[in-house]
């Protein structure tokens, strides 16, 4: 696979502490990649070395097939989760400064800001103080300023962070667009409904090992349970309950759904495949609801930081 990004044997200490170790990962060109891990695992310590705020102790990093260089900075947008904007300065003149650190010409980076901040609909916070915004209006300046130069790689630290949900939908819909334009993105955040919406492949990493790695789909086959959430509409509710009971291992269900008599997890243990199971329920009563439990970003988070 042609990857954008590769850390391999990645380790780095902080005296006697050791906030990576032996950590790689690969981030295919044109995917958004979930790095993930509780809070001091040490996602933001191989953020920062990507960024080359800080080096590795052993190991490397390349950026599209070179080993990392100062020069790369150009090519890569980082959007922390402690954001850095000066706040009495105005929205207009820090853009264009950090457009400008960043390698654009004042007149081009003025025509891009122009693009976004019509865009988003902001053209009228030109020449607010940052002071003077919200959270969530500080949040999209400081988008703006890290896909403004157009990097090949961008990373995103907690991105939703003082967003609203229609304001975050608007910043997650601009991130699967430039994905499909050909940025490559590493998102990392705790909200495990985004990492559902958004990432192609995830690592995790626990107490500074990386624990998981791989495409989220094949991730989500080898943690999958064979189980059903089944919901029927019957008469004989206790009468169909203890029959399923006597062919298949039942197991409580927490699902919501609507104008059912009888609820129940349905587990498989070698006892046919899901059409055997949907034929004899449906030879006992009316199936209403019948859906396989796949894990999510969420199960697979905790089932795996509670193994290690």
């Amino acid at each position: 696979m042609n990857n954008l990004l590769v850390a391999d044997s990645v380790s780095k200490n902080f005296g006697t502490f050791r906030a990576l170790n032996d950590v790689s990962i690969s981030v295919p060109k044109g995917s958004i990649f979930g790095l993930l891990g509780p809070n001091g695992a040490g996602k933001t310590t191989l953020i920062r070395i990507i960024n080359q705020i800080t080096m590795p102790d052993t190991g490397f990093v390349q950026l599209d097939g070179e080993p990392l260089k100062p020069e790369h900075i150009q090519n890569i947008g980082y959007l922390p989760e402690e954001r850095g904007l000066y706040k009495s300065m105005k929205v207009g003149e820090q853009a264009l400064y950090l457009a400008q650190l960043k390698g654009l010409t004042k007149p081009e980076a003025k025509k891009r800001l122009k693009y976004w901040f019509d865009k988003l609909e902001i053209g009228d916070w030109w020449n607010k103080k940052i002071q003077e915004l919200s959270k969530g209006q500080a949040q999209k300046i400081q988008f703006i300023v890290t896909v403004l130069h157009q990097p090949k790689l961008l990373i995103f630290d907690e991105p939703f962070s003082g967003f609203d949900p229609i304001n975050a939908n608007l910043i997650k819909d601009e991130i699967l667009q430039l994905r499909d334009e050909g940025a490559t993105v590493i998102f990392s955040t705790h909200r495990m409904e985004s990492v559902e919406e958004l990432c192609d492949h995830i690592a995790l990493i626990h107490k500074s090992n990386k624990v998981l790695d791989g495409k989220l789909t094949d991730i989500k086959r080898q943690y999958r349970t064979n189980t059903f959430e089944v919901g029927l509409q019957t008469d004989a509710v206790d009468t169909v309950t203890q029959a399923i009971k006597e062919q298949f291992e039942v197991l409580p269900a927490t699902f919501k759904n609507l104008n059912d008599d009888v609820k129940l997890n349905i587990k498989l243990n070698g006892q046919g495949n899901s059409n055997d199971l949907l034929k004899f329920l449906m030879s006992k009563a009316e199936v209403h609801h019948f859906v396989e439990v796949i894990p999510s970003a969420n199960d697979i988070f905790i089932q795996t930081v509670k193994n290690n």
